[in-house]
């Protein structure tokens, strides 16, 4: 049982409440009451976000990329960069960057994980005796951690749009439609171990990765799942798809693929407001990281009109720069408000920001990854997160007012305890299995940087 001092629930704050867990979702919720001998305690429990979009290799060259080299720096030179890193990552040292990050992710206030999976093959494109093995190795990164995953194998096939053949750095990243169904069938086996919440869904790369034919053809073989995908993220990206498929990126899959609740579309971050209404209207989630998206100069995304239309968003964390949950809530609210020299912008009239983020994240997160609605409430996966409201951060503000200070006035550690459904992985801040994660981590980096 958990016994929570006061918790944000479906229907709004609620005192002295008090969970029962079974098989990772909640059976019985009551309010008004005491807590029992044996009771996990807390002070203040939410329901718990998702990162819905990782590439958790990419956390170990954090840090790299910050010298500027002759030219303008851009996205496109950092992907040249991480292309030659990848090369030197063996499959031990991505299950164990992978379980250092989702002990990161968790520690902050996460619950669940969307790893957007691109690497499947040796360096230099030679598939692996097991096609499935790297992914494999996120399942084992899973396991150690009890994070709950959603695994969403890449399809990548074209280096850039129009069929461009794959660059000598991207061969551990292609395959064809049918290699790329057969990954998704043992990828399956190799997280058939794990808890009933996991999910493995697909992703298309993006439209300049994949092809019209291609997509269809994928599409048709995983009718079910999420499905997540980059989209617009740039605008040489935005510029090339028009000039290849006659349309712009958002405008041209809402057009020709069934996208639907299921889908998590990645940035879309150049849109059209025809584009932006349109993406809200058709269910799909926004999955935006603003840390990544900052970091890279892929610029804001237009938070403003895609709430208007009512629009479904979540949050994640992608380059794994840095790992924090407040900081993604206010960076998304702060490019919005560096663009448009305004304040309060993410949100729909009148209101609290800090509840907007946070609770359109969890929502949309979870909608996103496939574990149900992002809520407290019975039957759902006990996704949750609980913070300490004593906190100097918090602790001036009233009990409306403690969502705008997680994502405004506070850090990550502000959170004592976070389950994923069910699993009580991080207790009174610190993961349970954080010196073992730390040390192989620790290891893998020696490792890998005495091979580069």
């Amino acid at each position: 049982m958990i016994f929570a001092r006061q918790a944000k629930l479906s229907t709004g704050w609620a005192s002295n409440v008090r969970l029962d867990v079974l098989d990772g979702r909640i059976i019985e919720l009551a309010i008004d009451q005491h807590p029992q001998q044996g009771d996990d305690a807390v002070d203040t429990l939410l329901p718990a976000l998702a990162n819905l979009h990782s590439h958790s290799f990419q956390r170990a060259m954090a840090g790299m990329t910050e010298y500027r080299m002759a030219g303008k720096d851009s996205f496109w030179t950092w992907r040249d960069l991480m292309y030659r890193f990848t090369e030197h990552l063996t499959p031990e040292n991505i299950e164990a960057i992978a379980a250092f990050v989702f002990l990161e992710m968790q520690e902050a206030g996460y619950a669940s994980v969307g790893e957007f999976h691109y690497l499947h093959h040796q360096p230099g494109g030679t598939p692996y005796d097991n096609l499935a093995e790297l992914s494999a190795r996120i399942a084992a990164a899973a396991a150690k951690t009890g994070i709950g995953l959603t695994h969403l194998p890449v399809l990548y096939t074209y280096g850039g749009a129009g069929h461009v053949p794959l660059e000598t750095g991207q061969g551990r990243f292609g395959n064809r439609v049918d290699r790329f169904n057969e990954l998704v069938a043992q990828a399956k086996v190799a997280v058939a171990h794990l808890p009933a919440d996991c999910r493995v869904g697909i992703a298309p790369h993006s439209l300049r990765a994949t092809s019209p034919d291609d997509l269809r053809e994928v599409l048709n073989a995983h009718r079910s799942g999420p499905v997540h995908i980059h989209i617009a993220e740039q605008p040489k990206e935005v510029a090339d798809i028009e000039g290849w498929l006659g349309a712009r990126p958002v405008d041209w899959l809402l057009a020709n693929a069934n996208v639907t609740p299921e889908w998590c579309l990645i940035h879309a971050t150049h849109m059209t407001e025809g584009e932006t209404r349109k993406m809200a209207k058709s269910g799909a989630v926004a999955g935006l990281c603003p840390v990544t998206e900052a970091n890279l100069g892929d610029g804001p995304f237009n938070g403003p009109a895609y709430l208007k239309a009512g629009g479904a968003f979540g949050i994640g964390s992608d380059s794994n720069v840095l790992i924090s949950l407040t900081e993604e809530l206010r960076m998304l609210e702060y490019s919005q408000r560096l663009r448009d020299v305004a304040r309060n912008v993410m949100v729909v009239g009148e209101g609290s920001v800090g509840d907007t983020l946070y609770t359109g994240a969890a929502k949309g997160g979870a909608q996103a990854l496939g574990r149900g609605n992002g809520e407290i409430l019975v039957g759902g996966w006990a996704d949750l997160v609980a913070i300490d409201s004593a906190a100097p951060s918090l602790c001036a503000l009233r009990q409306d007012q403690l969502l705008d200070g997680l994502a405004f006035a506070s850090k990550d550690d502000v959170v004592t305890d976070v389950w994923s459904a069910g699993r009580h992985a991080v207790q009174s801040g610190r993961h349970v299995q954080r010196d073992e994660i730390v040390s192989a981590y620790r290891s893998a980096m020696r490792s890998l940087m005495a091979s580069l």
